[in-house]
């Protein structure tokens, strides 16, 4: 092998020299004790960035399009890094901040995003700062004693006894999952009794998961994800107020017995994403009881019903279920994401446990060291318990009931106006802080038909976004095309809400009389 030469070793010293001094340099925006005036000094520049656009935004976005602005981020170039943290963040408000989608709008009145607490937002600092994982304790200690402390919490509100328990999980979807995840594994263990075995891919085919046809996706996905697939579950009819109906349940569960099958699961949900409704949780718990099946409720977005002060009715009988998801990032008022599923039973947890001598040994379960991915299906976790924490030692739990409390009250009152005027057609009466409703106006003396609201009202949700004067959101019912209003702000008055449907009132106007010019 041929040495190199002068010029090449002399070359590369320098590589090495300039290399080494570019660690060094980068060394300077680790956090840590030395560099913690930098990071102050930093995040305080990013806080006044978001601070100021806040101040500034006149409406919830701005209609850019999705072909302009993939241009305007894909126009960066990520292999040349800015000189600071203030160029850096004058570019994020072109490339972000400016086109972003602010929930905190009155006029943001279309998914399931809210307005977040201050004091969350205190934790969402702290926890990303320290950034705790919180799959071991010898990595986040006392953040798993706060994760712990606020899952008990969260259980005795819903009714569970001291034997409940769970864990903090992304999201609505995952806790779902986790949930099925367990229902799945205890009826496999069933079927096994006597046949140990078994094939689990036989054993499948005979399992159904039972649950409203107004219920979340997730359902469907998590049974395709446990090897069912999407025809495992059976969708259960419901009644005018979009509830499941009890009766055709126990008609669907009887059919599946009679055939063999193995009712694997019933999920009821406590607050529909389309109506807020809240199923028969009583009722469904009696039924799945005589079935030896399991009961979760996917109370995601009704679980902010556990701290209200006037509508906690709605949740009577949710203590009967085998498991629920609660989501604090809709009615707890919580930053993205911060979710918890809940077992009544806290051994249930197993089902997902697997022990690896490189992170959590056998060992130190018997040892009864407070490992929490023993119960979690993820492994690297966020401490996102934090931000709920910090709201309820700030704010207290009943502060947070009162805003959910607002905004059902907010809708009931929207419902009404509504209900009340004859361009509206309103699907069902609200019953959390959701309404359907569809913009059906009589024109040359007649309501327009099925068919032209069908075309109108998608064309309404469309123009309106592209304005950025409002953002709504939209369904189907029954196959036809509706408008929805999600309403999660404690600030919005009925008079901000009006401001909107007058906006679709004009918008629909103006692009039927466009429809008229046109075919003319």
């Amino acid at each position: 092998m041929t040495s190199p030469s002068v010029e090449e070793r002399i070359a590369q010293e320098q590589d090495f020299g300039s290399k080494v001094e570019l660690a060094l340099a980068a060394t300077n925006q680790l956090f840590n004790a030395r560099n913690s005036p930098s990071y102050v000094a930093q995040v305080l520049q990013g806080v006044n960035a978001v601070s100021t656009k806040v101040q500034r935004t006149a409406k919830p976005f701005t209609g850019v399009g999705h072909a302009e602005l993939k241009a305007k981020v894909g126009a960066v170039d990520l292999e040349r890094p800015l000189p600071d943290t203030a160029a850096a963040l004058e570019e994020l408000d072109e490339l972000y901040l400016k086109d972003a989608i602010y929930f905190h709008d009155a006029r943001y009145a279309a998914h399931l995003n809210c307005p977040v607490v201050i004091p969350a937002l205190v934790g969402e600092a702290v926890l990303s700062a320290v950034n705790s994982s919180m799959d071991t304790w010898d990595q986040s200690a006392g953040a798993t004693m706060i994760e712990r402390r606020l899952i008990d919490w969260t259980a005795e509100r819903i009714g569970f006894t001291p034997d409940a328990d769970g864990v903090f999980t992304s999201g609505g979807s995952q806790s779902n999952f986790q949930a099925l995840l367990i229902a799945r594994n205890q009826a496999v263990a069933k079927l096994r009794v006597g046949h140990p075995d078994a094939r689990l891919p036989h054993l499948l085919d005979r399992l159904r998961i039972f649950t409203s046809a107004d219920s979340h996706f997730s359902i469907q996905k998590s049974a395709s994800m446990l090897g069912m697939g999407f025809d495992a579950v059976v969708a259960i009819p419901t009644a005018e107020d979009h509830r499941m109906d009890p009766t055709a349940l126990a008609a669907a569960l009887a059919e599946a017995h009679d055939a063999g099958l193995v009712p694997m699961a019933v999920v009821a949900t406590a607050g529909t994403t389309d109506f807020g409704s809240v199923d028969p949780l009583t009722e469904l718990a009696a039924l799945v009881r005589a079935y030896d099946s399991w009961l979760h409720v996917d109370a995601a977005y009704g679980g902010g019903l556990i701290v209200s002060g006037r509508y906690r009715n709605l949740l009577d009988g949710i203590h009967l279920a085998d498991s629920v998801t609660v989501d604090f990032h809709k009615t707890f008022f919580q930053p993205v994401s911060s979710s918890a599923v809940l077992v009544r039973n806290g051994s249930m947890l197993g089902h997902v446990t697997y022990y690896a001598d490189y992170l959590n040994p056998e060992s130190a379960a018997k040892a009864e060291i407070p490992n929490q991915v023993d119960k979690s299906i993820q492994t690297t976790r966020r401490f996102d318990a934090l931000k709920l924490w910090l709201t309820l030692r700030i704010m207290g739990a009943e502060a947070i009931g009162a805003l959910f409390d607002e905004a059902i009250d907010l809708a009931g009152r929207v419902g009404t106006l509504l209900a009340g005027d004859t361009e509206f057609e309103l699907a069902a009466t609200p019953q959390l802080s959701t309404l359907v409703f569809r913009y059906r106006p009589v024109v040359d003396g007649a309501v327009i038909d099925d068919d032209a609201a069908d075309a109108i009202n998608p064309a309404i949700r469309a123009a309106i976004f592209a304005s950025g004067d409002a953002v709504v959101a939209g369904t189907k019912v029954a196959g036809r095309h509706y408008l929805k209003f999600t309403l999660l702000n404690a600030e919005a008055s009925l008079g901000d809400i009006q401001e909107i449907i007058e906006l679709i009132r004009r918008t629909g106007a103006s692009l039927l009389a466009e429809t008229t010019e046109a075919a003319a």
